[in-house]
């Protein structure tokens, strides 16, 4: 069940299903209460970088040292959360190739 969605970047509907929210705030208790940060991640993100497969990561600096990280999915007209994280590892993110960015 779809608990609440999102718009990303491409103008494709992202989903958070209740599944998918139970996952997130059981693996990483610390988003339990950033829900919308989240999902604001993905509408307005920093960085968008492509993952190991077909999953998008949309990164937001919470810190100069903190990023929230959302993986999802897209379609051609709809999409979906698979997890979300904090992380400091910006060396480890940044190797990544990056998508899309704000400041471009």
């Amino acid at each position: 069940m779809d608990i609440v969605s999102t718009i990303s970047k491409n103008g494709i509907s992202i989903r958070l299903t209740d599944e998918r929210w139970k996952h997130i705030i059981l693996m990483h208790p610390a988003l339990e209460n950033k829900q919308a940060q989240i999902l604001s991640t993905v509408k307005n993100p920093e960085y968008i970088f492509k993952g190991k497969g077909e999953e998008l990561l949309a990164v937001f600096a919470l810190s100069k040292r903190s990023y929230i990280v959302v993986v999802y999915k897209e379609t051609e007209n709809d999409g979906f959360i698979i997890t979300a994280y904090e992380t400091t590892d910006k060396l480890w993110l940044f190797k990544k190739e990056i998508i899309w960015n704000k400041l471009s």
